[in-house]
């Protein structure tokens, strides 16, 4: 039961990830890789909340499995950025790889933060 619910939360995942780059790249055509880095610590954040809620709050493991790993895994994206950061050049390149990585570092953190005070 869970696997079939995990799945379908990772397919809305990957959708909402759609969404989000496709309009935001209508409304800010040149804000390169803004919409990536974004998904990406927005799903970071959301990681580390529900994280937070499991250790902390009390709340089934069950969530984690499908927010965390079914809608989140789908959501965000380590090889788009990955992608992004090649094409991206000299200081460019370095300040989004790292960003990208220090930023969903701190965001989980954040969101495990949050979780715990609920």
């Amino acid at each position: 039961m869970i696997f079939g619910v995990t799945v379908l939360a990772g397919a809305l995942g990957a959708v909402a990830r759609y969404l989000v780059d496709y309009y935001s790249r209508r409304r800010w055509p040149s804000a390169f890789p803004g919409p990536t880095f974004a998904i990406n610590l927005g799903g970071s954040l959301l990681i580390g909340f529900i994280a937070g809620l499991v250790m902390f709050a009390g709340v089934g493991h069950g969530w984690q499995v499908v927010i965390g790993t079914g809608f989140c895994g789908g959501f965000t994206t380590f090889s788009t950025a990955a992608v992004e950061t090649v094409r991206a050049e000299g200081r460019r390149a370095v300040v989004y790889g790292v960003g990208t990585l220090v930023g969903s570092v701190v965001a989980c953190g954040i969101g495990i933060w949050l979780g715990g005070l609920v």
